[in-house]
């Protein structure tokens, strides 16, 4: 998929050939958008032209309401990804700035939609916004279509997962706040995913014989709600070669040593030979299996850990690991605890 970052970048000869649009932020690229995407790569084939949608970054709400702007679902890297993996042939994404965000539904469906791309179609949902204010609509967009010269495909909305609630962004971030994300599964059409960096972290995962690859602070995606996953861990580890690996993920600030910052951890079963300090990696979150605990010594966390590795590996289809560890770990210091009863 070609990326175009602004006008400037679209090949001169792209409007000339024409193109088929779809528009909108797509965070998490959902079930719901994968229908606006689908329709927008049909319309395309049909016409035999390029498909292309138009994103936005930043997300709009961080310039207009930044105090109440959402974490995204997705970073931009996975949305270019996941836009691609859809079929659309390129993705236009606009810098989103205050002076960009004042101009007219007119003077956006001529800018970009007519002159920069050369729409023959334009395939938006029901809700779509569009222009200064927000005064731009489904029914501003057929309009404009008549005026400039495309068609315009409007895509209802479809209850997701059965249910009678459309998928939205909102709805996942609902989901993934209480740690559903097997659920959010159904309403994204795959497993939620982090992406970032390995840091250097605290070392107790390696010191307690179960070494994990903590995500830094600034990795993208929504974090799920504090508890220990099942789930995968990728990596690129360069020539192309990546790997998948099966993990068990933990969200939390390590209450049993007394933790404060939230940390994103995942350990690869039954890996204790993975150097990933430095390199990025993709976290996806399959099914959680408890929530955070607070424990009342090594030996019982250890013993929990165990447990959590073989649910982990039961739960994604793979072997328990086989080596178990030997190591008599280093004694952290560890606060006085409340009594079990009192645990979160």
């Amino acid at each position: 998929m070609q990326i175009w970052r602004g006008l400037k970048e679209i090949p001169a000869d792209v409007a000339g050939a024409g193109t088929a649009i779809t528009i909108g932020n797509f965070d998490g690229v959902h079930t719901g958008h994968a229908a606006v995407l689908a329709a927008t790569v049909r319309a395309a084939r049909e016409r035999g032209v390029m498909a292309v949608a138009i994103t936005f970054d930043p997300h709009p709400a961080r310039i207009h309401r930044p105090e109440g702007a959402p974490v995204l679902l997705t970073g931009l890297a996975d949305r270019l990804d996941l836009l691609a993996a859809a079929g659309l042939d390129a993705c236009l994404v606009i810098h989103y700035t205050p002076a960009f965000a004042a101009q007219s539904a007119v003077a956006f469906a001529r800018t970009y939609l007519r002159d920069g791309l050369g729409a023959r179609a334009v395939v938006v949902g029901e809700d779509i916004r569009f222009g200064a204010g927000n005064e731009g609509d489904r029914g501003t967009m057929a309009e404009l279509g008549g005026e400039l010269g495309f068609e315009v495909g409007i895509v209802t909305d479809v209850p997701a997962d059965g249910s009678h609630r459309r998928a939205s962004s909102t709805w996942v971030r609902e989901l993934l706040a209480a740690g559903a994300v097997a659920d959010a599964r159904r309403i994204l059409g795959r497993w939620h995913r982090m992406r970032g960096v390995v840091v250097h972290g605290q070392a107790r995962g390696r010191d307690l014989g179960f070494p994990t690859a903590n995500l830094a602070p600034d990795a993208s995606g929504t974090i799920p709600a504090d508890g220990v996953y099942a789930g995968w861990l990728t990596t690129d580890w360069g020539s192309g070669t990546s790997e998948r690996m099966p993990a068990a993920i933990s969200i939390g600030t390590n209450p049993t040593f007394s933790g404060m910052a939230r940390v994103v951890e995942a350990h690869v079963l039954g890996r204790t030979d993975l150097e990933l300090y430095g390199r990025e990696i993709v976290v996806e979150f399959v099914a959680r299996l408890r929530p955070t605990l607070k424990f009342d010594g090594i030996d019982e966390l250890i013993a929990r850990m165990n447990t959590d590795v073989d649910q982990a590996a039961d739960l994604l289809g793979v072997p328990r690991p086989s080596v178990r560890p030997s190591i008599q770990p280093i004694q952290p210091s560890i606060q006085p605890t409340q009594p079990r009863a009192n645990r979160a």
